[in-house]
């Protein structure tokens, strides 16, 4: 079996940052309770990381360390949103945010993108969903499922426009540093810094420094409502774990050479992977330029027999792939965008190929 579906690096943990957690361990001011908010050290490298980003004076106070970033999802979406308001969801979108707007008793109201347009929405499409219930933007950029990148004109053309008609911007930017092909990865707050109170900006050190497992994620936005939010935390979950936390300011401070060492293996195998998935019957495979998913349309394989089973929607195509050639990949339905398959190059060269080369075996058939 080879498994295109998990959404981590295949990476271990760079050496620096377990050493610093093996020292946080024996160090016994880790062992006691810690403020709700994040380790105040953490807080103030986030702070200045976020300053450089986007170009404001980002205070520690405007910050808040979580376990994990679906949790920083959750609780923004909690402190925004009352029942019945309603969030502009790009489609594709990731599929916790639709469950966590949910859970705030909103409603999330997709806008959907398709392979022709890059997978980015046009003002004109978010115009056409809003109401006067509309309350949040969701942006992710990088995007997970489809690796799509705004351009600076594009996040600077959508943060106007939100800014314009009073929206709160919520921007999971978990996928900052992994860009391909030159393009530049451009906050919403550095393209439109007038958004500075009506934003959050959510992230977390899983992706980019191959620490899925250590479950460290972040909030950053106006201090009332980061305030709230810790405030809400605080019966949750209190803080973060104490060694995770040292672990994550380990990353954030230390060395970078680990970290583009992994981004130039990213970027090998996600030409490698559009080589291959282009020569597939049937499917149309855009080019991301972040993350590490590709995410192609596969209309053009359903409405076929393959091996005796009638194939009609992309899910069903993900499971006879699966049954039939043994590979994993994630249908689209998951991400609000039938006739897709996500694929994840977060694996070795190797395994993406005869991965591939099996897809492409069956469908030629």
């Amino acid at each position: 079996m080879i498994g295109f579906g998990a959404g981590e690096p295949d990476f271990p943990t760079p050496q620096h940052i377990v050493d610093a957690a093996i020292e946080a361990a024996q160090d016994p001011s880790t062992h006691r309770y810690s403020a709700t908010g994040g380790l105040p050290e953490l807080r103030a490298a986030l702070a200045e990381a976020f300053t450089g980003t986007t170009g404001l004076d980002i205070e520690p106070a405007q910050v808040l360390v979580t376990n994990g970033g679906k949790q920083a999802v959750f609780q923004t979406f909690a402190t925004l949103l009352d029942p019945g308001d309603e969030v502009l969801l790009p489609a594709p979108y990731w599929t916790t945010y639709p469950e966590a707007i949910r859970q705030a008793g909103a409603v999330e109201v997709p806008v959907l993108a398709g392979v022709d347009q890059g997978y980015i929405p046009t003002v004109d499409q978010l115009e056409a969903a809003r109401t006067e219930r509309t309350r949040v933007l969701v942006l992710c950029s990088p995007s997970n499922p489809t690796g799509a990148v705004l351009t600076p004109e594009q996040i600077t053309e959508i943060g106007r426009w939100a800014l314009d008609h009073g929206l709160w911007v919520v921007t999971d930017e978990i996928y900052q540093s992994l860009t391909y092909d030159g393009m530049p990865f451009t906050s919403v707050l550095k393209a439109v810094p007038e958004l500075a109170e009506t934003t959050v900006l959510l992230g977390g050190v899983a992706k980019s420094f191959a620490m899925t497992g250590w479950r460290v994620g972040w909030m950053v936005g106006p201090a009332d409502v980061i305030k709230a939010a810790s405030n809400l935390q605080s019966h949750l979950t209190s803080h973060v774990n104490n060694i995770a936390q040292r672990a994550a300011l380990a990353a954030l401070s230390g060395p970078t050479e680990p970290v583009e060492k992994m981004r130039e293996a990213f970027d090998r195998r996600r030409r490698l992977i559009v080589e291959k998935l282009s020569a597939v019957p049937g499917f149309t495979v855009p080019t991301p330029t972040g993350a590490f998913y590709v995410f192609p349309d596969v209309s053009g394989a359903l409405g076929r027999e393959i091996r005796g089973r009638k194939v009609t929607t992309s899910t069903e195509l993900a499971t006879v792939i699966l049954e039939e050639a043994e590979v994993a990949a994630v249908p689209g339905e998951a991400f609000g965008a039938p006739g897709h398959l996500r694929f994840s190059y977060a694996l070795a060269d190797d395994d993406i190929t005869e991965g591939i080369d099996r897809v492409a075996a069956l469908l030629a058939e």
